[in-house]
């Protein structure tokens, strides 16, 4: 995570809530999913249709375009512009306008993350920056939660004379949300974060385990905490480790990861130390979900380390948060801990959540033959400290 990102976290702290607007960002995550747009309201009143670039199509783009009455513009982070070889600045959004020329063929060859270079051969590409908080940036951001490739196809609205904003929407069976609302929803929901099942689970490696599951009110994403023993603050600070959920490694045996390794590793040594926690976090593939955690897969098997694959998609070499740890953590009545891990940034974003790491207790496994290169990489682009 980026220092920017971490001090926005830090701020967004003492925000004021509003389950309203955790609904709203709610679905319109589901609206661009399943492939319809969305209509994304900017901080000064302006709105843009956006729509997926995953649902792109002929059909699609002339939609976009009679509804909103502009031409659209393709909206892409600042890692895939520099993968598609754009001279980038420090906006984390891109916007490209192509005019006629951006049609659904060019979208999808602008985004296929095994490309390192666009096909605008003619130079007819304008190339304009994005700060998050604008309605192209919001729309990358909320692509980003819907755990689809970060790029939009977005189309500021023009509406026709005598009709007004509600009465658009309506014909047009569209939901409006809040650019604002968007950005500040992963603290909203982490903020919110409720206990709603708490269950007794013998494990292999821990009989004296309890299951704790946490979600936001407004339904959205459930985290884990795993409770092995009796931990208590009294006794000092709790030996705890943050684990991001991983399909392919925690439950098939992927050896491509050390993840099963860690999760199962974690378990054995909270048990043979007495008791703490395992934060079972869901974050699938570092913040970027299953399937654009297999694409990034097909990127390192073409030879891209797994920072540069995450970037050829467009994303960020980490993408998750530790705020739904801390607030856990806070809940459980642990506010200082010894951490299982090897990642400073877990330390980092733990402080700043309000959490003390007391102690990092080193977290290191054998490699083998698959993921080898992989924790070098970890080592070497991301800090780990193996």
């Amino acid at each position: 995570m980026t220092s920017s990102r971490l001090a926005k976290l830090q701020d967004d702290l003492s925000q004021p809530l509003d389950q309203t607007a955790l609904r709203a960002v709610d679905r319109a995550i589901c609206e661009l999913r399943r492939g319809d747009p969305v209509v994304v309201e900017d901080m000064e009143g302006g709105i843009a249709l956006a729509l997926s670039v995953e649902a792109v199509s002929a059909p699609a783009l002339n939609r976009i375009k009679a509804m909103a009455g502009t031409v659209p513009v393709l909206a892409v982070t600042r890692p895939r512009a520099a993968a598609i070889g754009l001279q980038t600045s420090s906006a984390p959004v891109l916007k490209l306008a192509l005019g006629a020329g951006l049609t659904a063929e060019v979208i999808h060859d602008l985004v296929d993350p095994t490309r390192r270079a666009g096909p605008n051969a003619d130079g007819a590409m304008t190339v304009e920056a994005a700060e998050l908080e604008t309605r192209e940036g919001a729309a990358v951001a909320l692509a980003k939660l819907a755990r689809l490739l970060p790029a939009v196809v977005a189309a500021s609205v023009r509406l026709p004379r005598g009709v007004t904003l509600e009465n658009w929407l309506d014909k047009n069976d569209l939901m409006m949300v809040r650019a604002r609302d968007i950005l500040d929803y992963q603290t909203h929901a982490a903020r919110t974060l409720t206990l709603v099942g708490d269950a007794s689970v013998p494990l292999v490696d821990a009989e004296n385990t309890r299951i704790l599951a946490f979600r936001p009110p407004d339904g959205g994403v459930e985290h884990l905490a795993i409770v092995i023993g009796e931990p208590s603050a009294d006794d000092g600070p709790v030996l705890i480790r943050l684990h991001s959920e991983c399909f392919t490694g925690d439950l098939l045996g992927s050896l491509r990861c050390d993840c099963g390794d860690q999760l199962r590793g974690a378990i054995a040594e909270i048990s043979r130390h007495g008791s703490g926690v395992v934060l079972y976090l869901a974050q699938e593939g570092r913040g970027i979900g299953l399937v654009n955690k297999l694409r990034a897969y097909q990127l390192q098997d073409d030879g891209f380390d797994t920072v540069e694959a995450n970037e050829m998609l467009g994303f960020d070499a980490d993408e998750r948060i530790y705020l739904p740890a801390a607030e856990m953590l806070r809940q459980l009545g642990f506010p200082q801990v010894r951490l299982l891990t090897n990642n400073p940034d877990k330390l980092r974003q733990l402080a700043r959540c309000g959490i003390e790491v007391v102690d990092r207790v080193p977290h290191v496994f054998p490699s083998n033959g698959h993921n080898a290169a992989y924790l070098r990489t970890k080592a070497e682009r991301s800090g780990h400290m193996f």
